[in-house]
């Protein structure tokens, strides 16, 4: 893998919110457990982490630079608003999925930006919705858990699409949060300069920004804008994680979800938001990465879909995951797919958690 390369065993996995000691409502974490989020810090770290909780902060004892600035960003908004897009870019290399799907994004995805003089760590969240079944539940509260919970909130809005009562619901959320607040207009690069400046006037009507940017994540207009203003909004601190850390999904993650994106970008209706996939085979032979994933729909009919006539639609699905996971994972894959009903799946909280969307994950 590249120096960028996805560890399954990320210590993100480790830090669930910023104060370490809490979990997501408030209860005090119990240190008894197997689990011990402190495990792979270091003397200095746990020293940088006391200092921090305390009010200060020792860059000396940290052993970064004078002036080092760390911190979290939360990247929220309506379903294709761009978040995801914008992650990889801040990254600089496809980690997580796009599509013009909703609901494309069910995972919240942690990634580690290193620049020159700080740390960031970019949290990409489900887009936020009228959720018509259990899972649309999940992924908003698991998207809603993060905006109380960083150091700055980025508000993405479609700058294509005129602002709607979706928008200005999320907006609510963004406004009542302490972080601080930036508005990032998405597709400048698709958008034509009336559409950029009624959309800043109709956002400036919903929060009261710090600060406000225009990007085009697939152009890299104002991209590393977009990380040194995050940058300069973030505390001093240490680094919370390793220069060589990447993403906080596990390598059975990531085989999933780029399954799933293949799904979501050759099928139409409702087998998109049908879909569920587990890797359930991962098993490294010689130069050989041997891959087992199963494709979960809710319907007869939807499984017939997804084979496609002589099997010809797994097995374009198949073959276009297949470059993609052998790009992350540096070497030859060989991927294999089945198809399975599970119905009423997306009602079902056993099974939305079974498949790693649940809002506590």
């Amino acid at each position: 893998m590249s120096d960028q390369s996805i560890n399954s065993h990320s210590a993100l996995n480790d830090v669930d919110d910023r104060s370490l000691l809490e979990d997501a409502d408030g209860d005090l974490f119990d240190v008894e457990q197997d689990f011990d989020p402190f495990a792979e810090l270091d003397d200095d770290e746990l020293d940088a982490m006391l200092a921090k909780a305390e009010g200060g902060f020792d860059a000396t004892a940290s052993g970064v630079p004078e002036g080092f600035r760390s911190g979290f960003v939360a990247l929220v908004g309506r379903p294709n608003a761009g978040k995801s897009t914008l992650l990889n870019a801040c990254f600089g290399q496809k980690v997580a999925i796009t599509s013009p799907v909703a609901q494309t994004t069910r995972r919240r995805m942690r990634a580690v930006i290193n620049r020159e003089g700080c740390q960031i760590v970019i949290v990409d969240t489900p887009g936020l919705h009228k959720p018509k079944d259990s899972l649309g539940s999940e992924l908003n509260k698991s998207a809603l858990s993060e905006i109380g919970d960083v150091d700055v909130v980025a508000f993405l809005v479609d700058a294509t699409k005129p602002i709607g009562r979706g928008d200005a619901w999320v907006a609510e959320h963004v406004a009542a949060s302490r972080a601080t607040k930036i508005l990032v207009l998405t597709k400048a690069d698709i958008a034509n300069p009336q559409q950029v400046t009624s959309q800043l006037e109709e956002a400036r009507k919903l929060v009261d920004f710090d600060e406000e940017l225009v990007v085009s994540s697939t152009e890299g207009f104002n991209v590393e804008a977009f990380v040194s203003v995050v940058a300069s909004y973030l505390p001093e601190g240490p680094k919370w994680f390793p220069d060589d850390m990447g993403v906080d999904a596990s390598d059975e993650t990531l085989v999933s979800e780029f399954v799933r994106e293949k799904v979501l970008l050759h099928t139409r209706e409702e087998i998109p938001h049908a879909v569920g996939v587990l890797c359930d085979g991962f098993e490294y032979k010689r130069d050989l990465l041997k891959l087992h994933a199963t494709i979960y729909v809710e319907r007869e009919g939807q499984k017939g879909i997804l084979i496609g006539k002589r099997g010809e639609m797994i097995k374009r699905i198949g073959i276009e995951a297949r470059r993609d996971l052998e790009r992350i994972f540096d070497t030859r894959v060989y991927l294999e797919l089945d198809v399975k009903v599970k119905q009423g799946w997306r009602e079902d909280q056993g099974q939305i958690r079974r498949f790693g969307y649940s809002a506590d994950e």
